[in-house]
């Protein structure tokens, strides 16, 4: 059906424009995240990192404006974190993600075992 009224055929009118401005913000965003693991898997990890803020800056400006939802944004913006930081510890950094997990373990068994004397 048409809108009928002046005020329906505007109403109509904004919610179009709006439309395609919404689908032209997440397309921004989709496109940044992609160009992100095409670089991560290209191994240029030090471009990657350059595009991080960008990408935040986005995603939080989005949740601002009601596009996308916070938990989302955190989403999104946990995930490609991580796998900058996976491309960093397996590309040569000293520390890798199984001993960064080793290491982790030990502070918990540590903390577990001081609990315990205390408890004593």
């Amino acid at each position: 059906m048409c809108p009928i009224t002046k005020s329906a055929k505007k109403a109509l009118r904004q919610s179009e424009k709006r439309r395609i401005k919404n689908l032209q913000k997440k397309e921004i965003i989709k496109s940044l995240l992609k160009k992100v693991r095409g670089l991560i898997s290209q191994k240029k990890i030090e471009e990657a990192k350059k595009l991080l803020p960008e990408i935040y800056k986005l995603l939080d400006k989005e949740v601002n404006t009601g596009l996308i939802k916070k938990n989302t944004a955190s989403r999104k913006k946990s995930r490609i974190t991580k796998l900058i930081t996976r491309a960093v510890a397996k590309g040569g950094d000293e520390r890798s993600s199984s001993t960064t997990r080793a290491v982790a373990k030990g502070g918990d068994e540590a903390r577990a075992s001081s609990t315990t004397k205390s408890q004593q």
